[in-house]
């Protein structure tokens, strides 16, 4: 997949234009679009799936139950991608290999990104076991912004692996550090959100989805940004 780093935003506007409403993406959403990205999955498959929906939602003669949400699309965002990939698959021996999309982020731009991180990380409010790990993160993203500052085309990608292990061993210490009553909440949330979109997905989406969705639960309960460049 190109390194979309627009691609939370293009899906949102997308499906908020179809739908005709400026309906904000709930955590269940974000979840999902960071399950299809962590996948793989083109932007252009999610573009799609999302437009086969709304096409024969509209064409329904019902149209009482509304497309309020990313998980009324998983089916067809999934469908999607197996049409591109199957296409991709019949026409590789014959394309030449497309040289990767530049990001076109500027390095002071990843650096005043990194910085602003890095000072809501050192305010957190995490447990006390967790302090330490806050404060060594901050420290570490102000060294990343200071090595990328000045930079007109730095490798992204680089940084985007060590954000995601940073991101990971938070989630991990607060969830370790949580109480049984925190935990239990925040599954009985996600099973809620989940509920209509069940039957439309693998079991094995649904427990990633489940994960993603605690730990987006966790970073805002500490008041922790997304440290990913995906939301820069």
């Amino acid at each position: 997949m190109e390194n979309y780093f627009n691609y939370f935003t293009e899906i949102e506007e997308h499906f908020q234009q179809r739908r005709g409403t400026l309906l904000l993406m709930n955590t269940l959403d974000w979840a999902l679009m960071e399950t299809w990205k962590e996948a793989g999955i083109p932007l252009e498959a999610v573009l799609r799936g999302i437009d086969v929906t709304f096409d024969k939602w509209e064409q329904r003669p019902s149209k009482t139950r509304k497309v309020n949400g990313l998980g009324f699309c998983a089916q067809e965002v999934l469908a999607a991608a197996e049409e591109m990939k199957a296409a991709a698959a019949g026409s590789a021996s014959a394309a030449p290999d497309k040289p990767q999309r530049e990001s076109g982020f500027e390095g002071e731009r990843v650096a005043a990104f990194l910085r602003k991180n890095a000072d809501a990380v050192q305010k957190a409010v995490v447990p006390e076991p967790t302090r330490v790990l806050t404060e060594q993160v901050a420290v570490d993203l102000r060294e990343m912004a200071q090595a990328v500052a000045g930079q007109a085309r730095p490798r992204l990608e680089d940084f985007e692996r060590r954000l995601t292990m940073m991101e990971e061993k938070l989630v991990a210490s607060m969830m370790a550090n949580a109480s049984d009553a925190e935990l239990v909440a925040i599954r009985a949330e996600a099973d809620r959100e989940l509920a209509p979109y069940r039957s439309k997905m693998p079991a094995a989406q649904i427990d990633h989805l489940l994960r993603q969705f605690t730990q987006k639960r966790m970073l805002e309960k500490a008041r922790i940004p997304r440290l990913s460049l995906f939301y820069l």
